[in-house]
């Protein structure tokens, strides 16, 4: 039938107009069958002076047992936020594997995943998830944990990793402003040197309003503050803050006050009152 599989019987009768010298189109016309379904079978299996029928049908049958790669299951929804969610970390300058592995620890039912779950995620190769966790360690936005029953790693995503990758984006402004500058001395008084120490500047300025500056540390004081009157679970005074924490009172102030500029619940607001 003109369009379906070779039978034994149709190779054998190839084998046989080859043997008497025919060509691929009169074999064809004799078989009902396109001259390039003749010319392929042939050029697949010996060519015309090697083809044998017999080889010719089991090697077919053999690829067709084989079949064709499974098609890759259509992602869950949660699956495509972790992918969306990673693709907005790239645009941020992540790398895009090391944003693909923060992306599902952060929406992973549990607190961490080996790299075998990752793996099997992600469709990757070990080597690949490898490469991306050892750059999220050297930026402290996870770090590893030993399974006491078995010989694994878990995989845990920082608590502070957005605040980590703050400061991962400010050392970065950091280094370019370091090197526009130098690159500055270097040209000089020139169209160079001018255009590359006012990219200095910029970046130098982006560094300091990142994280270079006091107000950064004011900020994440008041971050901790915060917390430290969470697991108080009661009304305190700056004093006492200032006790637990183990800092001047002067430092509590100024992060209770950041802090009471922010936007924060009733009962937040009502505590920052009362200790101030």
């Amino acid at each position: 039938m003109p369009g379906g599989r070779l039978s034994h019987q149709e190779r054998r009768a190839i084998a046989a107009g080859l043997t008497d010298g025919l060509g691929y189109a009169e074999i064809a016309r004799q078989l009902d069958r396109p001259t390039s379904t003749i010319s392929r079978e042939v050029a697949r299996n010996g060519g015309g002076r090697g083809y044998r029928a017999d080889h010719a049908h089991y090697a077919t049958s053999s690829r067709a047992r084989r079949g064709r790669p499974a098609m890759p299951k259509p992602l869950s929804d949660a699956d495509e936020y972790a992918e969306k969610f990673a693709a907005i970390m790239v645009d941020g300058g992540l790398p895009r594997m090391a944003a693909r592995v923060l992306a599902r620890l952060y929406t992973a039912d549990s607190r961490s995943l080996t790299a075998a779950q990752l793996v099997h995620a992600l469709q990757v190769s070990p080597a690949s998830i490898s490469k991306a966790i050892g750059y999220l360690e050297q930026v402290g936005m996870l770090h590893r944990e030993p399974d006491p029953r078995r010989r694994l790693q878990h995989y845990v995503m920082a608590e502070d990793v957005w605040q980590k990758a703050w400061q991962v984006s400010s050392q970065t402004n950091q280094s370019w402003a370091d090197t526009a500058a130098e690159g500055a001395a270097l040209f000089g008084d020139s169209a160079a040197g001018r255009r590359l120490a006012q990219m200095a500047d910029f970046f130098q300025v982006l560094a300091e309003d990142m994280s270079g500056g006091a107000g950064f540390e004011v900020v994440d004081d008041a971050l901790t503050v915060l917390a430290t009157y969470r697991e108080a679970g009661r009304v305190v005074d700056a004093d006492q803050v200032a006790a637990v924490l183990d800092w001047p009172p002067e430092r509590v102030v100024a992060a209770l006050e950041v802090a009471s500029a922010t936007r924060l619940t009733p009962e937040q607001r009502a505590a920052l009152a009362s200790a101030e």
